[in-house]
């Protein structure tokens, strides 16, 4: 049985629960990281002290779009892993397009869910807002052309996005208005495993 080491209410761990369930995989999950800590063994796994790790048989993995690729390839078949290298670097190039928007992002939700009201610097949000939605721009003239990140179907592309797409329209921002990004995100809600690994509050 895959095993996945992270706590929920982070959005890496989020991305591999979630594609598990969209793979139809039998895994469990452990807390680890945050309040549940990390012990010895743990971190014999990944000495990067970070979340999530995997394991997979002999496999033990961390990096969770590495992770993501991995569960593709080995259980996917050509649906999730398709054997053209180009059409596979497709979804590929918005896995990393992903960790660029993750730092933009990275302060909203800081500032947000994990400071007290007390605590939060309304100029860091500000800033992080409009280097969010200047990375948005980007995303949603792309889905001005296709429907998916991944091309023309739901694939490992879209996944990463989605799971920082649920954080930006949950925050209690105001956002400009990205049409293309909105649609894109209700079909993603609609997904198998969102609502139970992705879509539960902030934390």
């Amino acid at each position: 049985m895959l095993t996945i080491w992270g706590r929920l209410n982070s959005h890496n761990v989020k991305k591999v629960a979630w594609f598990a369930v969209e793979l139809g995989l039998e895994f469990q999950r452990i807390d680890v990281g945050g309040k549940f800590g990390m012990e010895a063994d743990y971190l014999a796994k990944n000495p990067n002290a970070l979340i999530p790790t995997i394991e997979d048989g002999k496999v033990v993995l961390w990096e969770s779009n590495a992770i993501l690729r991995y569960l593709a390839a080995e259980y996917g078949g050509s649906r999730w892993w398709p054997s053209d290298p180009a059409e596979r670097a497709i979804a590929d190039r918005w896995m990393d397009w992903q960790t660029g928007y993750a730092d933009a992002q990275r302060d909203a939700f800081i500032q947000h869910v994990r400071k007290p009201e007390t605590e939060r610097n309304p100029a860091q949000v500000s800033a992080a807002v409009e280097r969010s939605a200047a990375q948005l721009a980007i995303m949603e003239r792309y889905l001005n052309e296709t429907p998916w990140l991944s091309g023309t179907g739901f694939g490992i592309g879209d996944i990463p996005m989605g799971v920082y797409a649920y954080t930006w329209f949950s925050l209690p921002i105001d956002r400009p208005a990205f049409p293309a990004v909105q649609d894109w995100y209700a079909r993603i809600r609609e997904r198998p495993g969102f609502a139970e690994q992705v879509g539960i509050p902030l934390s």
